[in-house]
């Protein structure tokens, strides 16, 4: 899956990676996070949920986004009530990033849409997008890879590595990460 933002094909163009208008749109986004919303105390929430919706993102007003989580394009965010990015969360999302209901991603771990094909001599970069289902636990410092589809109730340890999809109701850890364990279902 691409985006229209994204330019996919390398070989035909030996340009920047992303057009002049998603260039401009991100640094936009960036200046008006920087200065509006990065230095907000955690009470500010409803405030930097309205400046993520502004430029796009799907957010509930019930989920909670704090100050110092770095959103690469918001227009590409979706989150269900009551989900959270922590402090530090980084969101390189260049392809959507869904976050269900009741998420907990946690402080300084890493959900990451995009990466490169190391075989094809043009280094492209290509993305793929991230499904986290409700109830998941993303914990402290874990990273999301492209295309990764998280499912219910799933949990990705601390520091834990994930590019492949994690099975529902089941703990993971390890870098890759490997499944260690399940947790008993939440119907709630």
């Amino acid at each position: 899956m691409s985006t229209p933002d994204l330019i996919t094909d390398r070989k035909a163009f030996d340009g920047p990676t992303f057009s002049l208008a998603n260039r401009l749109r991100r640094l936009a986004w960036s200046m008006t996070w920087l200065l509006l919303a990065r230095w907000t105390p955690p009470q500010a929430r409803l405030w930097r949920l309205a400046l993520l919706r502004a430029f796009g993102a799907k957010v509930s007003w019930q989920a909670n986004v704090y100050a110092s989580v770095k959103v690469w394009a918001p227009w590409h965010l979706e989150m269900a009530p009551l989900a959270a990015l922590a402090p530090g969360v980084e969101v390189y999302n260049i392809a959507p990033v869904s976050i269900g209901e009741k998420v907990v991603v946690s402080q300084g771990a890493y959900l990451c849409t995009g990466t490169h094909d190391h075989r094809d001599p043009a280094f492209p970069l290509y993305a793929r997008p991230i499904a986290i289902g409700r109830r998941a636990w993303i914990c402290a410092e874990a990273f999301v890879g492209p295309g990764v589809i998280v499912g219910e109730g799933a949990v990705l340890a601390a520091r834990a590595v994930a590019f492949k999809p994690l099975a529902p109701w089941t703990v993971y850890q390890g870098n890759p990460a490997v499944a260690v364990n399940t947790r008993p279902e939440i119907k709630a």
